[in-house]
């Protein structure tokens, strides 16, 4: 185990038609994978992924098993080519359930069934429509959270994703959404801009999903994380199963503190950050939030070859 060494895992948005085509022309492993969600799932997950089309892959409970399982493939890629294996796991929103299946606490087939449900559950939450979330960028937290409580006027909104220093994600009622983002302007953001997404995640009108949600984390056979997994509520390692499994509901309706996560994985001394799964968003934000971050990614063929040359 490296203790200089942290994987984090990507959540929605990361996502794309055709992702891990090269990595599975070359490795069997990752097909294998894919069979293996596929089967749990009752559908072809990788024909989903490479043919699309981009609007289903795009609904959440699409997306969710989609990104996990590639997740998933390239944690189990990384491991079968002998690569090191961390001292900490941490996933970004969905990504903390991929961290949980590469860290042995819940098995793939029982994991994409999970988040399968959990993103039907967010969407029967919210009607399409009715609900919103925008990217505030160049504020303080504490502006953006200023803007929100002036502008909720009754309704939800709220910040909920603390990306980076300087890029906060807001959700809630789409008007809310709307007159947080003029309030956001107003303040003086950089950009201001609604994401197109078909749920709006970790704010209070998550509540009722998570209740609903419950009854499927008890119904998992879930084991301690054999490698320190940072949970997203907390921005810290839970101290036992319950406390794992409390925080996995709340996720759904409460803030990802991923600053603060990753600034305790630096404080800890893992400084160095491989991104495990498609594309390289969590790349971006994480040398912005801790000083002296080296970051990798798994995305193509040729960046794996360099994470394993950088980090043997």
């Amino acid at each position: 185990m490296s203790a200089s060494l942290a994987f984090v895992f990507p959540g929605q948005g990361s996502q794309a038609v055709g992702m891990l085509a090269d990595q599975a022309a070359q490795h069997p492993l990752i097909g294998e994978t894919f069979k293996e969600a596929s089967d749990a799932l009752g559908y072809d997950l990788w024909a989903l992924t490479q043919q699309g089309p981009a609007e289903t892959l795009n609904r959440t409970d699409k997306t969710q098993p989609a990104i996990l399982t590639a997740s998933v493939a390239l944690w189990r890629l990384w491991q079968a080519e002998g690569g090191a294996t961390p001292a900490y796991v941490a996933g970004h929103s969905l990504g903390e359930y991929s961290a949980l299946v590469a860290a042995g606490s819940v098995g793939l087939a029982d994991a994409v069934r999970l988040v399968e449900r959990r993103g039907q559950l967010m969407q029967e939450a919210v009607p399409a429509g009715q609900g919103g979330m925008a990217a505030i960028l160049g504020l303080k937290d504490e502006d953006v959270i200023a803007a929100c409580a002036e502008a909720a006027a009754g309704e939800v909104v709220s910040a909920v994703n603390f990306n980076s220093p300087g890029q906060v994600v807001i959700a809630g009622s789409a008007e809310a959404v709307n007159r947080a983002i003029e309030a956001c302007k107003a303040r003086g953001a950089k950009r201001a801009l609604p994401l197109p997404v078909s749920v709006p995640s970790h704010c209070a009108l998550m509540k009722p999903a998570a209740e609903r949600f419950a009854q499927s984390i008890e119904a998992i056979d879930w084991q301690l994380p054999s490698i320190a997994l940072v949970q997203n509520v907390t921005a810290t390692v839970p101290a036992n199963l319950q406390d794992l499994k409390q925080n996995l509901l709340a996720q759904l309706y409460m803030p990802v503190r991923w600053v603060e996560s990753v600034a305790l994985l630096a404080q800890q001394g893992a400084r160095q950050l491989v991104e495990c799964g498609p594309g390289k968003v969590l790349s971006g934000l994480n040398k912005r939030c801790a000083d002296g971050i080296e970051t990798f990614n798994l995305d193509t063929p040729d960046a794996i070859a360099a994470a394993r040359a950088a980090l043997a």
